[in-house]
């Protein structure tokens, strides 16, 4: 599992880096139910790039909010690496931000969409690319959410180095 520590730490690097090429960055979260969006604002002073969330926990949510197709939903699931690319180009574009992350998944305990336990897909979006990662993840709900925090986290900070 991963410690608080980890993360305060890489949400203290992702904001150095988003205030000194002055971009921000916004969240659209499903099974993390808006840990994600908490981590990042653990930083003092991270208002000035975090632009918000958006906790799609829902199908409606997903698409009345982030604009999700409700054709992606209906034929992929909410659980899917074109429903995490549009839910990233969603909250990027509803809250102006350079950036958006998105997590959509199955954090258990039961299967879901008949979709496992721990499928998780990370999406990313800027001006330029969209794009998603497929995890499996394993361990109890709350390892996954931590877990999945985690690795968009870093996702972020990889595109924030190119």
């Amino acid at each position: 599992m991963i410690s608080g520590q980890d993360e305060k730490s890489l949400g203290a690097l992702i904001g150095e880096k988003l205030l000194v090429q002055g971009r921000t960055v916004a969240c659209a979260e499903s099974c993390t139910g808006g840990l994600l969006t908490s981590c990042l604002t653990d930083t003092p002073g991270s208002s000035a790039y975090v632009k918000g969330a958006v906790v799609s926990y829902t199908n409606e949510v997903k698409a009345g909010v982030l604009g999700v197709k409700q054709e992606t939903l209906d034929s992929l699931g909410a659980v899917s690496e074109k429903t995490a690319v549009e839910m990233a180009e969603g909250v990027r574009k509803k809250l102006c931000s350079d950036y958006a992350l998105s997590v959509t998944g199955n954090a258990g305990p039961g299967a879901s969409e008949g979709k496992p336990v721990g499928l998780v897909f990370i999406g990313f979006a800027s001006e330029t690319s969209a794009f998603a990662k497929k995890f499996n993840f394993s361990g109890t709900r709350i390892e996954i959410k931590k877990t999945a925090v985690h690795e968009a986290m870093k996702l972020l900070n990889e595109e924030l180095e190119k």
